[in-house]
């Protein structure tokens, strides 16, 4: 019998991922992810445990240097940057993935947030609450133009669903596909220029840092849309936030940020042309099943013997 850590809020005792670790003869424990642990809770959060599925806290090279029976780490999402992969597989930790769990879960709240800025949704609805009857005109996502960065599952699914509302897509990537009806594929700087709504689906190289600086947002369009569903480190938020202050960009809607949850201090809370969700655009109940599933199966098979489908930590 092996033990498992789970640290993901959402999986509980009794859910269908318990219940599949214990079929499988797994004991299971249970320490649900906080903003903040002492670095003493840190240490011994993985002590003496076989197998790992965790969220997006951090997993360092010292808490698993303390880890030493630990054989895999499965994080319940696609983003592994939280782990220290290097410190894991010199310790012959595995680590593996969950990808492909919530890209349409993704797009769906991409196309959301473009919806609530073209139709000003959420200062409509505060202005109603508050007794007003506001009638200011939205416009139309028909015809605007939707720049996707990064072609992977969620920048794809984006741009299916950008083609059912009728919008001219382009999409700049390293990996463009060789068939792709509807789809213009671009350069960034094109993509950028030309975007009535730019939305971001890439992960974040630290080698390159920020893909949204002041250079980006001077090429936007005046009466364009950031949308960020992807990492918060892509965008330069206080750049972002001068381009808001001074209108030189229409909006931007984030559902991730540089430090979460949004801080008192950040200029980003006065502004009434950004909207912010809480890092909830892959959190919907099929894709919090999905990813605690497949990251339950690749602690079994891990333990197994077995090599995980969704390893990280080899080519």
């Amino acid at each position: 019998m092996a033990l498992i850590m789970v640290t993901t809020d959402y999986l509980r005792r009794g859910d269908q991922v318990d219940v599949l670790l214990r079929n499988h003869g797994h004991q299971v424990r249970y320490s649900p992810a906080q903003r903040t642990r002492s670095h003493a809770e840190a240490m011994s959060l993985l002590a003496g445990v076989d197998g790992a599925i965790v969220a997006s806290e951090s997993i360092t090279a010292d808490m698993l240097a303390a880890a030493t029976t630990l054989k895999v780490v499965a994080r319940s999402g696609v983003g592994y940057d939280s782990v220290d992969v290097a410190a894991a597989t010199a310790r012959g930790i595995r680590v593996c993935n969950a990808p492909g769990v919530n890209h349409h879960s993704v797009a769906e709240h991409t196309v959301a947030l473009m919806l609530a800025m073209a139709r000003r949704l959420v200062p409509t609805v505060e202005m109603v609450r508050a007794g007003g009857w506001p009638r200011d005109a939205g416009v139309e996502l028909r015809g605007a133009t939707l720049s996707v960065l990064g072609y992977g599952p969620s920048g794809r699914a984006v741009a299916e669903l950008g083609k059912a509302f009728g919008m001219n897509v382009l999409v700049s990537t390293r990996y463009p596909a060789e068939v792709a009806e509807g789809v213009q594929f671009v350069g960034r700087h094109q993509a950028i220029e030309q975007a009535d709504y730019l939305t971001l689906h890439m992960r974040f190289d630290p080698s390159v840092g920020c893909v949204i600086t002041e250079q980006e947002l001077s090429a936007m369009k005046p009466t364009a849309v950031l949308i960020n569903t992807a990492r918060g480190a892509l965008v330069d938020e206080d750049a972002l936030a001068a381009a808001l202050a001074q209108r030189r960009i229409g909006g931007a809607a984030l559902d991730v940020l540089r430090r979460e949850p949004l801080p008192a201090e950040s200029p980003l809370h006065r502004l009434d042309n950004v909207v912010i969700t809480s890092h909830l655009a892959g959190q919907t109940e099929q894709a919090r099943l999905r990813a605690g599933l497949v990251a339950a199966q690749a602690v079994i098979d891990v333990l197994a013997g077995r090599e995980p489908e969704y390893p990280v930590d080899r080519p």
